[in-house]
């Protein structure tokens, strides 16, 4: 596999990779105001700059998708972001605080990063805009995992309040121009060289007040509700992995499209088996007197118990592989492996009979009946050799 040519995302965000969440937000800020489009009209290489430090953000003030790319690099990423890579329109989680960063300075012209956002998703205010995406976390067992299952979720779906058509005002009273910024939507302090430009705080940017709120979503334009839908999980599936469903995040704005709904999957841990991509692993109690003598033990695997051949005198540790008896690939061709290990069990709760054949053995078992110990004896005495010669 080529290596990725994508920056290093510490480094485009001058952090050392043991920064605190804080100081890679304050680090952002930084060179979100230095390469802001608004600040650099018509300069490309910032527009690119600005775009490679918010993906640089997203992943790595994100907890998950930073322990992701800290252990895998970039092509760690792909489970979050899938095989088309980071696309701003979908994967960019963390618009609130790229509002919260450059809204003091920028005012309403901070939103201009919609623009960036699913090919001009930006339109005139009171036009057409689409609605947010939505994230929704989702534990499943790895029974689920292996076989698939269909999962109905229940979450608060924000739409347009059908009373008042988004408007926010009571029919037929409709808005007003904001007399405090004469309808702009913002507010300019300052003068000479450097001016600031802040949303009006009559109006919160939208250039238009409401006098006499709908009495529905109270002067919002916005309903919540409580929306279920039956989401299918394939087979193959792992913690990290996303499903998405089209068209099910919140409702557009002024007749604009929905958003949609991104759920993120966590395997929870299995009393049996451990899982590592796609091979499952299990430690599996053997007789001692299997593991001596040699026969066969079942092991469970995801299709059922299997047989398993012991040949005499396998050591406690010991790995068997079955091929074929993992997880499923995710892309539906071939499986994992089975990767059993041998825990020799030491029999309890002995009969006086099974002592009386225990001690028998003990007697007259040799040197030669346990090779392991003998080669540990020689190290011992190796061990006392070279300490005598030191005269110690």
């Amino acid at each position: 596999m080529a290596p990725s040519s994508k920056n290093d995302y510490y480094e485009l965000l001058g952090v050392p990779r043991t920064s605190s969440a804080d100081d890679i937000k304050k680090a952002y800020r930084k060179a979100a105001m230095k390469y802001h489009p608004d600040r650099n009209q018509g300069n490309k290489d910032a527009e690119e700059k600005f775009k490679e430090i918010s993906e640089a953000y997203e992943v790595l003030s994100d907890e998950q998708k930073r322990k992701q790319y800290d252990q895998y690099g970039h092509d760690g990423l792909k489970s979050a972001f899938g095989p088309g890579g980071f696309d701003f329109s979908r994967d960019f989680t963390h618009m609130g605080d790229l509002q919260d960063i450059l809204g003091s300075l920028f005012g309403d012209r901070g939103g201009m990063f919609d623009d960036f956002l699913g090919g001009g998703r930006r339109r005139s205010r009171g036009g057409p805009q689409r609605g947010s995406d939505l994230r929704f976390n989702l534990e499943i067992d790895l029974e689920e995992a292996a076989f698939g299952s269909q999962r109905e979720i229940s979450l608060p779906v924000s739409h347009e309040c059908t009373r008042c058509t988004g408007s926010g005002a009571e029919p037929g009273k409709g808005r007003q121009t904001c007399r405090h910024c004469s309808g702009r939507g913002s507010v300019v302090s300052g003068g000479g060289f450097f001016q600031i430009r802040q949303s009006c705080p009559v109006c919160g940017g939208s250039g238009q007040v409401i006098t006499d709120p709908c009495r529905n979503c109270r002067g919002t334009g916005r309903i919540q509700s409580q929306e279920r839908l039956t989401l299918k999980v394939p087979a193959g599936v792992d913690t990290g992995s996303q499903l998405r469903a089209a068209g099910k995040g919140e409702g557009g704005a002024s007749g604009g499209p929905p958003g949609d709904l991104y759920v993120v999957l966590r395997v929870r841990q299995h009393d049996i088996f451990q899982r590592h991509d796609d091979d499952l692993y299990c430690d599996v109690p053997v007789p001692f007197e299997t593991a001596a003598l040699g026969g066969e033990i079942d092991v469970p695997t995801i299709d059922g118990m299997a047989k398993l051949k012991i040949s005499p005198g396998t050591e406690n540790g010991k790995v068997f592989r079955l091929r074929g008896k993992g997880m499923p690939s995710l892309d539906g061709y071939g499986r994992g492996s089975m990767i059993v290990r041998a825990v020799c069990e030491i029999p309890v709760k002995l009969s006086q009979n099974q002592k009386r054949i225990l001690k028998e053995y003990q007697e007259s078992a040799g040197v030669s009946n346990y090779p392991g110990r003998q080669e540990f004896q020689r190290k011992v005495e190796k061990f006392f050799e070279r300490k005598q010669a030191l005269g110690k």
